[in-house]
């Protein structure tokens, strides 16, 4: 049976938008819980996945469904090969809808990095 993604469409807030300030993200944003999402990155390319997922901050407590800018993120320029692979029988994969310009890395969806990377302009 083809697995099947709960979300298909990125939500409002998403931190993977580029047009996305995470600190107006609903219900409080923690700097340490954020950085602490770096856990669910694969190394690019890697065939060693992490076996943890980004969850979305609209999920409800104990119906955690994916965030849909990590799981693109990470099927796409992060080259999670695990993922890839996990995904190739999912029935709704093609139906994900992005929301405008997304960060190419996970670092750059946390506010310091994008300051810090500004200057080294």
């Amino acid at each position: 049976m083809p697995w099947k993604l709960k979300r298909v469409r990125q939500c409002e807030k998403c931190p993977w938008k580029v047009s996305t300030d995470p600190n107006e993200i609903p219900n409080g944003y923690s700097r340490e819980l954020h950085e602490a999402l770096v856990s669910t990155i694969a190394d690019p390319g890697s065939i060693a996945g992490t076996g943890r997922s980004f969850a979305c901050h609209e999920s409800p407590p104990g119906e955690e469904a994916h965030c849909v800018g990590w799981l693109m993120n990470q099927i796409g320029p992060g080259n999670n090969i695990p993922l890839r692979i996990h995904v190739m029988d999912c029935e709704n994969l093609n139906a994900v809808v992005l929301d405008g310009p997304q960060h190419e890395r996970f670092e750059d969806t946390i506010p310091a990095a994008n300051f810090e990377n500004d200057e080294d302009s």
